[in-house]
């Protein structure tokens, strides 16, 4: 069977209906939690949460290779990744929805890739999002009524620090989001040639702006954020599940050296 797979905060546990919980061991280790398989909207979709049950996991901790195997390994061909993040320009304003279409990696530690050898797989990352995905989600968001921006780039940053204020007016000339894990995931997602799109929350303006952000002020916009991308993702699944008919699962063509 193929599920779509979505990555994200434990609050999605809620939408999930004939629910079982399954365990998988990697060669990376253990995933983040178990996977749920279950249904939203009718549409069968297997769920990590990315930071585990209780949100115990910081995001350079996140075992991102496992979790993106364990979903490959049952199927899933497309991955939906819910995130939080901040804002880096004034009109990306707490609240409003981002599908971010490039990215820029600015982590340190992280293990980035599956081939380390003795395979090695050099894979083009000039459009790393599915546009597929992130077309029916932007037209689905438009017709809910909700602020959605179709583009964007997102800084992604090693955490679990915020930005100084230095930082955050540098990564705003080549950014408009900025956030703490999208990468690996996105790297390995597309080493499997699976889709990959991201549904970004923004919860503030980071500190470039006046007020520096806290983590009290980032859960409760997230909170407030979570009806408007429960919506999105439930109407937009029936229409992303079916054939593909885009260029990810291409990835792998020609990249081996």
């Amino acid at each position: 069977m193929t599920f779509i797979g979505i990555i994200g905060g434990s609050g999605l546990y809620n939408l999930l209906t004939n629910q079982k919980s399954v365990e998988i061991e990697t060669p990376f280790g253990k995933p983040s939690g178990k996977i749920e398989i279950g249904k939203i909207n009718g549409v069968e979709v297997a769920f990590i949460p990315r930071h585990g049950k209780s949100h115990t996991i910081p995001p350079h901790k996140v075992n991102y290779r496992a979790n993106i195997w364990a979903l490959n390994s049952i199927g899933v061909k497309r991955v939906i990744a819910i995130n939080a993040v901040g804002s880096l320009k004034e009109e990306m304003k707490p609240g409003d929805i981002v599908i971010p279409d490039q990215f820029i990696d600015y982590t340190r530690r992280r293990e980035l890739t599956f081939y380390d050898g003795p395979e090695v797989y050099h894979i083009s990352m000039a459009d790393p999002f599915c546009p597929h995905m992130a077309k029916i989600f932007t037209e689905q968001a438009k017709k809910d009524g909700i602020n959605c921006h179709d583009s964007g780039t997102y800084a992604v940053v090693e955490g679990p620090r915020f930005s100084t204020r230095s930082e955050s007016k540098m990564f705003r000339q080549y950014s408009d989001i900025i956030g703490m894990t999208l990468v690996p995931e996105i790297n390995l997602a597309d080493e499997m040639s699976m889709c990959y799109s991201v549904i970004a929350s923004v919860t503030d303006y980071d500190v470039w702006a006046d007020k520096p952000v806290d983590a009290l002020e980032v859960m409760e916009t997230m909170k407030h954020n979570e009806v408007k991308v429960t919506k999105l993702l439930t109407e937009s699944l029936p229409k992303i599940n079916g054939e593909r008919n885009c260029n990810c699962s291409r990835r792998l063509e020609n990249a081996k050296a």
